[in-house]
């Protein structure tokens, strides 16, 4: 029986934003977060509300906002049809590839896999052949807006959004996950709270997102 992740792992705090802090909302995207697209992920209707109130409390306190976009070519290693595991999605300038229509973008976004890279993360890509890695702009991004910590909401928990949270925590950004403000694939049964727990082991804080305190 998979084991779920235990309540404790919230420590209460609502996240406080600044002007040295991001908030990264990865790959709300309407192949992920829209019931018609290629690769709905369950819940993604409730983590583009959540998405859209953390991107206004940050904003409104002067953080850094950033959005990662999936950005496919047609064909590509990455996808099923090509020798990969996932169905055809965010094929670049595709309606699947947009970010959701219920989600405010008053930030800079970066895209990720636009060459046929494997885009997990929003830090790095990876040839799914080769196994070579080279950063987005991401990172030059956050420096250069004097970032020092990032939160992070988005799709899905098991594969970008852990990737981007692992990324920055190597990157050495201090990092919290808005546990509310994500959904998972869950590919295998468990893979969403696998992915929590490797989290919280690599240093990532996790946290409700303000919603899950108002009312």
């Amino acid at each position: 029986m998979t084991r779920s992740i235990p309540i404790r792992r919230y420590d209460g705090r609502v996240m406080g934003y600044s002007q040295t802090t991001a908030l990264i909302v990865v790959d709300v995207q309407n192949d992920f977060a829209h019931p018609s697209g290629s690769l709905f992920v369950r819940g993604a209707e409730a983590v583009v509300t959540r998405a859209g109130d953390e991107v206004r409390r940050a904003a409104a306190a002067g953080a850094t906002v950033v959005y990662t976009q999936d950005w496919h070519p047609p064909s590509t290693p990455h996808f099923a049809k090509d020798g990969g595991i996932w169905p055809v999605h965010c094929v670049a300038g595709s309606w699947g590839a947009e970010l959701h229509a219920g989600l405010p973008v008053p930030g800079e976004v970066v895209r990720k896999g636009s060459k046929g890279e494997d885009g997990y993360s929003g830090f790095t890509m990876r040839d799914p052949t080769t196994g070579e890695e080279r950063p987005t702009e991401l990172e030059a991004t956050l420096r250069g807006h004097g970032v020092r910590e990032v939160a992070i909401c988005g799709l899905a928990t098991d594969y970008c959004v852990r990737g981007t949270a692992l990324d920055a925590i190597r990157l050495e950004f201090g990092t919290t996950l808005l546990t509310e403000g994500v959904a998972a694939v869950d590919l295998a049964p468990g893979d969403g709270d696998r992915a929590l727990l490797e989290m919280m082991a690599a240093g990532v804080r996790l946290q409700p997102p303000r919603a899950q305190n108002q009312g």
